[in-house]
């Protein structure tokens, strides 16, 4: 800063310098992008850059107003364009996305937001004769959402072009013209074809896994609480003043249930659950000031508070599934105290991939290399010595013989499925409980050796789920956000067997969902809305299930 402040001599010059250092926004628009004549009121006393910040939704409503606020010679001109603008706002808005403001940068948007801004503009060009690949556009998006997103794809259908879905949402499969289904399972032991046809053939092929779920749904994935007894082990609650959209709340969540957050994009679920009652709770816990617009909390009993969210593990390329299970730990002392170990003086610390002596020099024990490619990004190829194992070659020479006669080394069975370790393993204790959580949760399928920054958003969900399985958790509350995504209806089974058990563990379990079965399944419903943005951030309804369905008022009640 001093050598920037050096080279500027006049003090208007240096004041200019200073703010800029000091903000992170450009001085000039405070990140409007906009110049001084943009602020400036235009249109029905708002200014460009006023514009820019609206909601598609708000912005929708402002320009209805737009003609008439003209002299009756430009009128006719001002009804075309807005006409126009309508049109193109219409499919964003049937695809969930009146919470976006004009202004957002692109590069800001999620995949799924992405995906349905491209698919918006597809339709609004007419194309005709391309091949659209849609992976999972179904992701965060509503019941009410996904009838727009199939308003979209069959107009693109219509103007003559071809789509392929990748999806598990079944209110969108179930319009699918054709359907191919490939399993049994995943990994190793998927990558067949079982079924293909139509939704009516796959209803009826018994290979079919996915043909039950499109006729029947996945209904009675737990036992729920009468309504009666929802209060019975205590009550969370929260009040809050407005902040965003989300106007003033006053939430109660039973203890020891699963509620289930609910409501449409841009409705308020992200704004009371992750920016509201996690930091309240953890300032509750803390002893510290609440957050400003947090007016009270009452969470008698709860000492924890878990966001169990998407996000990646990690960035460290030496993460993988066994270290973060504590699992890798455990075989290096197992490998360690083997006979030939002991012979060679080779201790538990000599197997780490960080500083051990036994991992790959070439790599260093990341089981890759990077390529400077001129003019072009690095690229990542598997290590040419170790083949990608992250371990020297004397590493495979210390071998742990199990009573039926079998060796592995350590490296060998780092690149085993858990499934596969699993059956190795069955006589070291600790081992076989930390592999049979992973299991349990769905993830039997990943290689011990995967590195974990590479794992989908719902794999890394359960993976740091499956710390947290085996103990008593009457003092903890899990809050989930969207964790089916991605998931195939028995991956949903499975998800909802991993709630029953915290919930048995005397958990709390609040999960921010739009999937009707586990919406049906959940003890307490929480439904935000009626819309998003400055139409939403309310409870609508809160109840049970039936309670939300009876709503009049509630968009998710109707799909329920």
């Amino acid at each position: 800063m001093e050598n920037a402040l050096a080279k500027v001599k006049d003090e208007k010059g240096m004041k200019r310098v200073e703010r800029f250092l000091k903000s992170s926004t450009c001085p000039c628009c405070h990140g409007s992008r906009l110049c001084e004549r943009a602020r400036e009121p235009l249109l029905r006393g708002i200014s460009l850059d006023k514009v820019c910040e609206m909601t598609l939704s708000d912005l929708v409503e402002w320009v209805k107003g737009v003609p008439d606020s003209l002299p009756a010679e430009m009128r006719q001109m001002a009804e075309n364009i807005c006409e126009s603008f309508h049109d193109t706002a219409a499919r964003l808005m049937d695809l969930g996305l009146g919470y976006l403001t004009l202004d957002r940068p692109t590069s800001t948007l999620s995949t799924g937001e992405r995906q349905r801004t491209q698919l918006a503009r597809s339709v609004r060009n007419r194309t005709t004769g391309v091949l659209y690949v849609l992976d999972e556009p179904s992701i965060g998006l509503h019941p009410s959402n996904i009838e727009g997103l199939i308003g979209v794809m069959d107009a693109l259908v219509s103007d003559g072009n071809s789509i392929v879905l990748v999806d598990h949402d079944t209110q969108i499969l179930r319009r699918s013209d054709w359907m191919v289904e490939l399993g049994p399972k995943a990994g190793a032991e998927g990558g067949n074809i079982i079924a293909e046809g139509t939704v009516e053939d796959l209803e009826k092929n018994p290979k079919s896994i996915i043909g039950p779920f499109l006729e029947d749904g996945n209904p009675g994935l737990r036992p729920r609480t009468p309504a009666e007894k929802m209060f019975e082990l205590g009550t969370i609650e929260m009040k809050t003043d407005r902040i965003h959209t989300v106007k003033p709340l006053d939430v109660k969540i039973p203890k020891g249930r699963l509620t289930v957050v609910t409501g449409m994009s841009g409705s308020g679920k992200t704004t009371m659950a992750l920016d509201s009652l996690i930091p309240a709770l953890e300032a509750n816990i803390e002893g510290k000031p609440l957050p400003q617009h947090v007016k009270s909390i009452s969470a008698e009993g709860i000492e924890h508070v878990k966001l169990i969210d998407a996000t990646p593990i990690g960035i460290n390329i030496r993460s993988t599934v066994a270290t973060y299970a504590n699992i890798h730990d455990e075989l290096r002392k197992v490998f360690a105290k083997t006979q030939k170990a002991k012979e060679a003086g080779v201790k538990a610390g000599d197997l780490s991939y960080n500083t051990g002596s036994l991992r790959c020099p070439t790599c260093d024990g990341t089981g890759a290399i990077s390529l400077d490619v001129q003019f072009l990004p690095d690229v990542d190829i598997p290590c040419p010595d170790c083949g990608g194992s992250r371990y020297c070659q004397r590493a495979f020479t210390l071998t742990r013989a199990r009573k039926d006669g079998s060796v592995q080394s350590l490296p060998q069975l780092m690149e085993l499925s858990v499934n596969e370790a699993l059956a190795l393993c069955d006589d070291l204790p600790v081992v076989r409980n930390r592999l049979k959580v992973l299991q349990d949760v769905g993830l039997g399928y990943l290689t011990l050796g995967e590195a974990t920054p590479g794992l989908s958003g719902g794999e890394a969900q359960r993976l740091k789920l499956a710390s947290e399985m085996g103990r008593g958790q009457n003092d903890t509350v899990f809050v989930f956000d969207e964790p089916t995504i991605g998931l195939h209806p028995l991956d949903v089974q499975v998800l909802m067997g991993i709630f029953q058990h915290l919930i048995e563990k005397g958990a709390t379990v609040i999960v921010i969902e739009h999937d009707l079965d586990v919406i049906r399944s959940a003890d307490y419903v929480i439904d935000l809305g009626p819309q998003g943005g400055e139409l939403g951030g309310r409870i609508v309804v809160a109840g049970t299930p039936e309670e939300v369905k009876a709503c009049p008022e509630s968009v998710t009640g109707r799909y329920l």
